[in-house]
C-alpha cells in the first residue's frame, strides 16, 4: 500500500462537494428511473402475464384483457407528465417550444430558426482547429 500524503484543507473541502453534488444528482437520477421503470411494470406485466394466460389456457375474460390493455396504454398517457415533473432539462425543452408552457418573458423560436437548427444547411462558422481548440 501507497501511504497518501496529507492533502490540502481546502482541496478536501472542494473534492468533498464535487462528490456530493454528483451523488445527488446519481440519487435523483436513479429515482426519476425507478418511478418510470416501476410504473411501467405496474401497468404493462399485468398485461403480459394476462396475455400469456390466454394464450396458454383461453379463461381470462375479453373485458378483463380489455381494463389491462387501457391500464397500460394509461402509462404511456403518465410518461409527459412524469418526465417534466422530475427532469430540468426536459422541462426546459418543454417550455420553449410549448406555447402552453413559455414563460411570458421568453420569445417565441421561428420556424425557419428551429429548420435551420434541425437541418445541415444554412451559413455555418468557418471550422478550422483554432476555433475548436
Amino acid at each position: 500500500q501507497v501511504p497518501c500524503a496529507p492533502s490540502q484543507p481546502a482541496a478536501g473541502s472542494e473534492s468533498r462537494r464535487f462528490v456530493n453534488k454528483h451523488s445527488k444528482k446519481a440519487l435523483k437520477a436513479s429515482l426519476t428511473l425507478g418511478i418510470l421503470l416501476g410504473m411501467f411494470f405496474v401497468a404493462w406485466l399485468p398485461f403480459f402475464v394476462t396475455n400469456v394466460t390466454q394464450a396458454v389456457c383461453g379463461c381470462v375474460p375479453a373485458g378483463f384483457f380489455d381494463v389491462l390493455t387501457w391500464l397500460g396504454y394509461c402509462n404511456s398517457t403518465m410518461n409527459p407528465i412524469i418526465y417534466p415533473l422530475f427532469m430540468r432539462d426536459f422541462k426546459r425543452a418543454m417550455g420553449k417550444y410549448l406555447p402552453c408552457c413559455r414563460r411570458s418573458g421568453e420569445p417565441r423560436p421561428s420556424a425557419i430558426s428551429l429548420s435551420m437548427r434541425n437541418s445541415n444547411s444554412g451559413p455555418r462558422a468557418a471550422t478550422s482547429l483554432k476555433n475548436v481548440l
